[in-house]
């Protein structure tokens, strides 16, 4: 396919009508030589490159956002695309010079939703359908799923840094070699039955390594399972002490009668202390009477006795009568001092008898309330259970997570050996040694007819990590300095001529930008080259720049400058 056309425009009309021819074709700018403040940068000429990249497949944001810096972003641009629904219409063609010839006509523009447009041929495309249905539109016989169509046109697209600066690695940064090594088998002749599957594999295998080694970030399997094993036997024992556990279910009912029966002991304790009081006072006041009679002094008695009788006379009563009625007084009042002791006697025998039981029942009670546990105690070995039971949980689950993975790896990398006993065949090697030989000569050859040195590319079996690939590369023959955008250059014409050679399907047109860094002699080689070889190469680049035999062999596609940008935006705003 070569591009035809490129238009750009609103509701209002066309801003662009841009048209390509065979061979070179210049984007560049018209800035007047004598303005010496005037440059042709800013003036849209990569845009034009973004462009046909957006028509088929880019995102929009390329055509807006700085391809420097990503995070920078021309709201102006981006305001006028929106707002004036500009629409970019894209023209492919299979031979330019037949009228009849096939084209595909690619049309998108930049408004969100359901309001975007992107139809191939007509037909409106759904987003996540659009570039399976480019690839049907411009290349019908590619029949693998790997590589994308957006990775196998990659080469021909050069305005990026990366892709402007490496040969091989024209993909994002974040591209893996075996997304590489699937491309250039591919780009080869050499397309793997299973590149796409082996892809899948390769990255769910780095998905399930990447969980293992969160799994294990904290400790190895082995010592989760050692964890485990310890945890095991802490809930046996908690178990164990659970089942022999005495749970006392009356432990409530116990606990009031111990109380009441330590109520009744101090009760009856100071009742029999309140007793013992009262047998003594009662004993030391009949000693006390009974010292009384004992201890009265007769002799002076009858003196005092015969005194008052002389004194006063007629006095009835003996001395004897005296004496007795003392006496009798006296053991009158211990009579009816000791009559309280037998009952006091038999209440604090029978207290006794009292207290003994009430201690008696103490001891049991208090004995069957030390060996019972309580609903409390058991509850704590019951919440020392279910979390040692959660700990098990969370360890089961990140051992078993470890051997799914451990066995999703394994299984992965079976799989990945199956597909690489394949390509790592005798036979296979034989193919890819044949292919890149096949290239190499056409590259040598295009780099020394245009600057004098051999290019080509080579290729080694690198094993990484448990995974075995083809890492492909580039290298000059002659050692020289290096002309590194003339080696980006000849690999882009070579590989278009090696894969008409091989049958192999492929763009014929080369979009680069950043090409002033090429010696005049390189762009004037390039320039007679392309003649007559079923090649369009399309460069964005300072007029300045350019040797005069160089426009004079290319087609201008437009002029761009200062006052003529690309979009023509201060035509609407100003």
């Amino acid at each position: 396919m070569f591009i035809k056309r490129l238009t750009i425009s609103t509701c209002y009309g066309v801003i662009r009508d841009i048209e390509f021819k065979e061979g070179l074709n210049l984007i560049i700018d018209e800035t007047p030589i004598d303005n010496t403040k005037a440059t042709g940068n800013n003036v849209g000429k990569t845009t034009v490159l973004k462009l046909i990249d957006f028509c088929l497949g880019a995102k929009p944001n390329i055509i807006y956002t700085d391809t420097e810096n990503k995070k920078q972003t021309y709201e102006l641009v981006k305001d006028f695309l929106i707002k004036e629904n500009v629409q970019i219409t894209l023209i492919l063609t299979e031979n330019l010079n037949k009228d009849n010839a096939r084209e595909v006509e690619i049309i998108r523009n930049f408004l969100p939703g359901k309001q975007a447009v992107r139809k191939i041929n007509g037909k409106d495309i759904l987003e996540k359908d659009f570039e399976h249905e480019l690839e049907q539109a411009i290349m019908p016989s590619k029949f693998v799923e790997k590589p994308t169509f957006r990775q196998v046109i990659s080469h021909n697209i050069r305005y990026t840094d990366d892709a402007v600066n490496n040969t091989l690695k024209t993909l994002n940064k974040y591209t893996r070699d075996i997304e590489y090594e699937t491309l250039y088998l591919y780009l080869l002749g050499c397309p793997a039955d299973h590149g796409a599957k082996k892809q899948v594999l390769a990255s769910q295998l780095k998905q399930e390594n990447i969980i293992k080694e969160k799994l294990e970030k904290r400790q190895p399997k082995q010592s989760y399972e050692i964890m485990l094993s310890l945890l095991d036997d802490e809930i046996s024992d908690l178990n164990e002490k659970r089942r022999t556990f005495n749970l006392n279910e009356e432990l409530e009912d116990d606990l009031e009668q111990l109380d009441l029966v330590k109520y009744k002991i101090n009760k009856t304790s100071s009742s029999i202390t309140k007793l013992k009081i009262r047998k003594n006072l009662i004993e030391d006041s009949i000693r006390e009477l009974d010292k009384s009679v004992c201890n009265i002094d007769l002799q002076q008695l009858r003196i005092l006795y015969n005194e008052v009788n002389a004194n006063i006379g007629g006095i009835q009563k003996t001395f004897e009568d005296l004496v007795s009625y003392h006496n009798s007084m006296v053991n009158e009042k211990m009579r009816y001092i000791s009559q309280e002791l037998p009952e006091i006697n038999s209440k604090l025998s029978q207290g006794h008898i009292d207290l003994q039981l009430l201690l008696m029942k103490e001891k049991v009670l208090t004995d069957k309330i030390e060996k019972s546990g309580s609903l409390e105690e058991l509850e704590k070995i019951i919440a020392q259970l279910n979390e040692k039971y959660r700990k098990k949980g969370e360890l089961e689950n990140t051992i078993a997570q470890l051997n799914e993975v451990e066995m999703n790896i394994k299984e992965l990398e079976k799989e990945l050996e199956k597909i690489d006993y394949d390509l790592f065949s005798d036979g296979f090697k034989h193919r890819i040694k044949t292919q890149v030989e096949k290239f190499s000569k056409v590259f040598s050859t295009i780099s020394q007819e245009l600057y004098g040195e051999q290019y080509a590319i080579t290729y080694q079996e690198v094993k990484e990590k448990r995974q075995q690939f083809y890492k492909f590369s580039s290298f000059n023959t002659n050692m020289s300095s290096g002309k590194k955008q003339g080696e980006i250059l000849c690999f882009d014409l070579a590989y278009t001529m090696f894969a008409d050679e091989e049958h192999i399907p492929c763009l014929h047109f080369l979009l680069n930008d950043k090409k002033e860094l090429m010696h005049d002699n390189q762009l004037i080689k390039v320039a007679e080259f392309i003649q007559n070889k079923n090649i369009q190469l399309v460069v964005s680049i300072l007029k300045d720049k350019l040797p005069i035999a160089v426009i004079e062999k290319s087609h201008i596609a437009v002029q761009l400058s200062p006052n003529n940008k690309l979009f023509k935006i201060e035509d609407y705003y100003y």
